[in-house]
């Protein structure tokens, strides 16, 4: 089973919740795959011990000039406006290229062959039975979407993993569409507040109404803010699997860089639960 952690906002405890649930479920070797490569955390709580490491990136256009004609069919099929012909020059830009290849299959001359263009790494370990993996995007680069794209790639062509938790990076753009495509559940972290049920609102959307993929929530921080969350869920029919309260020693502990559940063992069980309540909404 695939299980995608999101959040329609940053700092709601979704790195929490996907760590936790998977050192809870450590008895079945579960797959970990960090997916918010601009800034990946969960290395900080589960501490793998990182073995692997390649780059990754998407293939870009490079012109042969003793072939062009300059002839413009390689701009005029770029719907990215990734390349452009200004008299007798090309003009390349990689950070608008999608890596799609048209402008290679349609130029007459064949005068465009392709080269990687590194965007960032992938470093994948252990974290005792859990099976880690996590992609760093480059600094300055504009698209997450292909390192999620490989890194998911990589570690789940034919996997043999009963279980796989990916942690989704914050809001509801296209990386977290990505890292959500193809799972089986997707687990919305949330709070009780007005802003975190304006971005769960907005996280359902992504994943109920346009991604068809079943949803619950966890409500973190629970005791705070009024009850427009749970209403908004009741009337959704959004089950809320999990709750987790505003307590002091889970801040402590997270702020150390402590999991959770090594901290307080009363929430291993909590977490094992969760889990078996995922399996139901699943088998629905």
């Amino acid at each position: 089973m695939i299980i995608a952690v999101a959040s329609g906002k940053g700092g709601t405890g979704k790195t929490t919740v996907a760590t936790n649930l998977a050192l809870s479920l450590a008895d079945q070797a579960p797959l970990f795959l960090d997916c918010d490569v601009e800034e990946p955390n969960a290395a900080l709580f589960l501490k793998p011990e990182l073995i692997h490491q390649e780059e990754v990136g998407i293939p870009i256009p490079e012109v042969d000039f003793d072939r062009c004609t300059y002839c413009g069919r390689c701009a005029a099929v770029c719907v990215w406006h990734a390349i452009a012909i200004v008299g007798r020059k090309v003009l390349i830009f990689p950070e608008l290229c999608h890596g799609c290849g048209s402008c290679t299959l349609n130029c007459p001359e064949g005068a465009i062959h392709e080269v990687l263009h590194v965007m960032g790494r992938l470093e994948s370990g252990r974290a005792g039975s859990i099976a880690f993996g996590h992609g760093i995007l480059n600094v300055g680069e504009a698209m997450a979407v292909p390192i999620i794209r490989q890194l998911k790639a990589t570690h789940m062509a034919g996997a043999a993993h009963s279980v796989a938790i990916l942690d989704a990076p914050p809001g509801t753009s296209c990386p977290v569409v990505e890292t959500m495509r193809g799972a089986d559940f997707v687990l919305l972290v949330t709070e009780p507040t007005p802003f975190g049920l304006h971005d769960l609102r907005l996280a359902v959307q992504v994943a109920r109404d346009e991604l068809r993929l079943p949803v619950g929530v966890v409500v973190n921080r629970d005791g705070v803010g009024d009850a427009g969350v749970d209403d908004y869920c009741a009337a959704e029919g959004l089950p809320i699997l999990m709750r987790i309260p505003l307590d002091r020693r889970i801040a402590e502990a997270i702020s150390g860089g402590e999991a959770l559940v090594e901290a307080l063992p009363e929430y291993r069980p909590q977490f094992r639960q969760l889990y078996k309540r995922i399996a139901q909404e699943v088998a629905r």
